[in-house]
């Protein structure tokens, strides 16, 4: 390893800690834009843009006279979530913390852009894309709405995405379904709640609420055809009751995961007629309210095939592997896909990594040089300047 790479670990480190211990939640990452902005600016990227889509900035770099464009994108945004551990940069911001490892996928791309402009070896334009409020799906529908592809205009985008479980140095991605759509469902039981010692005189929601959970479970096991990967996860039930009154209004809250609209459609559609044929049962009215949040993350065929060729140009081969399965996870990458071509992939965050979203949770430093390698390997390899 060069004097250089190492400078640029112990950089990427320094980094990855600073704006871990400065969380932000989605739209409100005005620190961690400035910090980027500044970092781009530092490396002499030829343009860069704050405030795209409220606070995503776009950086821009040209070699050459090439006229084809490459994207690679980072998400910057925190989680809403208490860090537990005494490591010596945990999160200062109180309720938030870097629990999915953006601090570490915006390191991975700063020093992806500071390797390209100090060796670009290119020929074209490469965007890079820091990317706010992937956690909730709203942030690459607000640059995309702020007008992302007409001005900063690109053939072909990348991402990734750390992996807990996986060695830290292994590449995974595959063509096609990586990743899932994800909805969410909110179903409002109504009722006349009352004593709890007189449930009688009253129409109750609880045991309706109860038993509507219950059915939910058939949708997946019982309504969709089993060669079809579908998940519906009852994540709340909320009442108006106490300890002596039985509640007259319930909430059942949750999402689905598919990877195909004809199953996102017949799980809402199962779960309306469940929920309102439970409901009469009970002497209830139900409110079913059910919004895609997140579309199927689909690789494409030949690009997927590219990003291979790429990691195995600084991954070692055995460590570059096909993910056999997709994931039930969700990514809003996937919007970007709907105007052009792509790839998303994982690299390995250790297997003794905390799962993602766990308040123990710490992105692994020791991968942050595969992640700028990679995207520095597969501009070169897209933008091929020979």
């Amino acid at each position: 390893m060069s004097i250089n790479s190492r400078m640029l670990e112990q950089d990427m480190t320094a980094w990855r800690r600073d704006l871990h211990r400065h969380p932000e939640f989605g739209f409100d990452e005005k620190r961690t834009a400035a910090f980027v902005a500044r970092k781009l600016r530092e490396f002499g990227l030829d343009e860069v843009v704050e405030g795209v889509g409220g606070t995503g900035v776009v950086g821009t770099l040209r070699r050459g006279g090439g006229n084809r464009s490459i994207a690679l994108r980072a998400d910057m945004d925190a989680l809403r979530i208490t860090e537990q551990g005494d490591r010596p940069y945990r999160s200062q911001a109180e309720g938030l913390m870097h629990a999915c490892g953006h601090d570490g996928h915006t390191a991975m791309l700063l020093g992806a852009a500071r390797m390209l402009s100090e060796d670009g070896d290119f020929d074209g334009t490469v965007r890079f894309i820091f990317q706010p409020a992937e956690e909730w799906g709203k942030g690459a529908l607000a640059m995309l709405g702020d007008g992302l592809m007409t001005r900063f205009p690109f053939d072909e985008i990348y991402g990734l995405h750390n992996m807990p479980g996986l060695p830290v140095g292994v590449f995974q991605t595959r063509a096609g379904a990586i990743m899932s759509a994800e909805d969410n469902f909110e179903i409002v039981l109504k009722g006349v709640g009352g004593h709890a010692a007189r449930p009688h005189s009253g129409n109750e929601v609880l045991v309706a609420a109860c038993a509507l959970v219950t059915n939910l479970q058939t949708i997946v096991s019982r309504r969709l055809d089993p060669t079809d990967i579908g998940v519906v996860s009852v994540t709340e039930l909320l009442t108006d009751g106490t300890r002596n009154a039985l509640p007259g209004l319930a909430r059942i809250l949750g999402d689905a995961r598919s990877f195909r609209p004809e199953v996102s459609a017949a799980i809402e559609k199962q779960m309306r007629l469940i929920a309102e044929g439970t409901a009469l049962a009970h002497n209830v009215s139900a409110e079913v309210n059910y919004t895609r949040e997140f579309i199927p993350l689909l690789n494409d065929a030949a690009l997927a095939e590219e990003a291979f060729a790429a990691a195995r140009s600084v991954f070692p081969s055995e460590n570059v592997k096909v993910r056999r399965e997709p994931m039930t996870g969700s990514e809003d990458f996937a919007r970007f896909l709907d105007h052009v071509p792509g790839c998303f992939v994982f690299l390995g965050n250790g297997e003794n990594s905390a799962p993602l979203h766990n308040p123990n949770y710490d992105f692994n430093d020791d991968g942050l040089i595969h992640g700028a390698n990679f995207h520095a390997s597969i501009v070169r390899r897209r933008l091929n300047a020979s």
